[in-house]
């Protein structure tokens, strides 16, 4: 069974560049546009997967880690582009357009927020605890509709692409090629993570706290430190989603994103390294053959996602390796 599941997470991984390839080939830069999407969106969803798939949490707020990530890339990017300060007072701060500096703000922003909003939601369990991750999802939410300085509800355009050295990011095989080795680098992470002392206490705090807690390991701490370092991942995700559209808007906030990449991980299998990646990509593929179809073309999704639900519990990918994911 394992080899089986290393020969299909093998080629899970060869896929996203195998399609971009192959539309580069045909001159199709728009499907190229489309495996970038679906890799971009692969990576929010594996940042979740750490905190929902090892810990258990069940987060309807993740989203805000993946607009503070996309605000962050377009606050830095449109004050380069009109060469006015951030911050003009006592310390000078300007803006940039190097992606590496981009990521690195996007990214520590994102930890902080996670790290401040874990303090207080990890305090609760269950359904109080989605709640809660909700409500900060909508606080975020509409703390962006009404900042009218990056373009409130109607958002804020980017008019270049970022830089990044070396590359020519405009052009969609080279932007591509830069998300793809981001999103392998981070399932590599995940899977050193999984296998780590510190994965394996995550995931016994999460199958029993109790028992955890007496051989004296924190279960608030691990979750803590997990529900960081996905928030991290998902803000690094919303930088270059950002980037990909050069526009951001309070969307990037809403609960329905954070519904999106809770699908994700469903679709491919709860748990699995590469569950996200094989969600991210059905659902852009039926987002795409589907929304040419009918504008309610969600109503088919839901009823994937309800098959799935039913008769394949692990997923796609538990139900092409013939078993479902250990904790479920």
């Amino acid at each position: 069974m394992m080899r089986t599941e290393n020969i299909l997470n093998t080629l899970i991984f060869l896929t996203l560049p195998g399609i971009a390839l192959a539309a580069l080939a045909l001159d199709e830069p728009f499907i190229i546009t489309l495996a970038t999407r679906a890799a971009i969106l692969a990576l929010a969803a594996a940042g979740l997967n750490l905190a929902l798939g090892l810990g258990g949490l069940v987060s309807l707020g993740h989203a805000v880690f993946f607009g503070i990530g996309g605000y962050a890339m377009a606050i830095l990017a449109s004050h380069a582009q009109s060469y006015t300060p951030i911050i003009d007072s006592w310390v000078l701060i300007e803006g940039t357009k190097t992606m590496p500096v981009i990521w690195l703000v996007a990214i520590l922003t994102s930890a902080l927020v996670a790290l401040c909003i874990g303090l207080l939601c990890l305090r609760t369990s269950g359904v109080y605890f989605i709640m809660i991750t909700l409500a900060f999802g909508q606080m975020f939410y509409y703390f962006a509709i009404s900042w009218p300085a990056y373009g409130g509800e109607d958002g804020l355009s980017i008019y270049v692409r970022n830089d990044f050295p070396g590359l020519n990011t405009h052009v969609p095989i080279q932007f591509f090629g830069i998300v793809f080795a981001l999103l392998a680098l981070t399932l590599w992470g995940m899977g050193r993570i999984a296998r780590a002392p510190f994965g394996l206490a995550l995931s016994a705090a999460r199958q029993n706290a109790e028992r955890v807690e007496t051989v004296g390991i924190s279960p608030f701490r691990l979750r803590l430190v997990a529900f960081v370092i996905s928030g991290a991942v998902t803000g690094l995700a919303g930088a270059l989603f950002a980037d990909l559209n050069r526009f951001v808007s309070p969307t990037m906030f809403s609960w329905q994103m954070s519904g999106e990449f809770i699908i994700f991980i469903v679709l491919g299998g709860i748990g699995r390294l590469f569950g996200p990646v094989v969600g991210a990509c059905l659902f852009v593929a039926l987002e795409h053959v589907l929304g040419g179809v009918s504008e309610y073309w969600l109503i088919y999704v839901g009823a994937v996602l309800l098959l799935v639900v039913l008769f394949a519990r692990g997923g796609v990918i538990g139900s092409l390796v013939g078993r479902e994911v250990a904790h479920e």
